[in-house]
């Protein structure tokens, strides 16, 4: 079943960005992902297991990410690492998002005079 297009265009939903982000320092297994985007959004955004592996299911079948060997460590945990794919689409979205970071600066919508 699919869950509609693949996360290949911008804006990315929020769980296939921090995805990215989270394995843009290297490999990491589900639970991994989950702790990393918890830690490195302090706690807002929390994925489930449901999208959690929905997501990564997706973002292998659109050639984002691709699913590793980890070693005997956990036959069970599946480890995942990002494409040219996943690495470029995450670096265009960061830039995005600085683009839409400096327009509300700009309009001193966030961390201007007056704030």
């Amino acid at each position: 079943m699919t869950y509609g297009a693949p996360p290949t265009r911008m804006p990315l939903k929020p769980a296939v960005f921090h995805i990215l982000l989270a394995l843009s320092q290297g490999q990491l297994h589900g639970l991994a992902i989950a702790d990393a985007v918890e830690d490195e959004t302090d706690g807002q955004i929390r994925l489930g297991p449901g999208t959690l592996y929905r997501s990564l299911k997706e973002m292998v079948e659109a050639g984002l990410l691709r699913q590793v060997d980890a070693g005997a460590e956990d036959p069970r945990r599946k480890t995942y690492e990002l494409t040219p794919d996943g690495s470029g689409l995450v670096q265009a979205e960061a830039e995005r998002l600085a683009r839409v970071l400096e327009v509300a600066r700009s309009r001193h919508v966030l961390g201007g005079p007056g704030r």
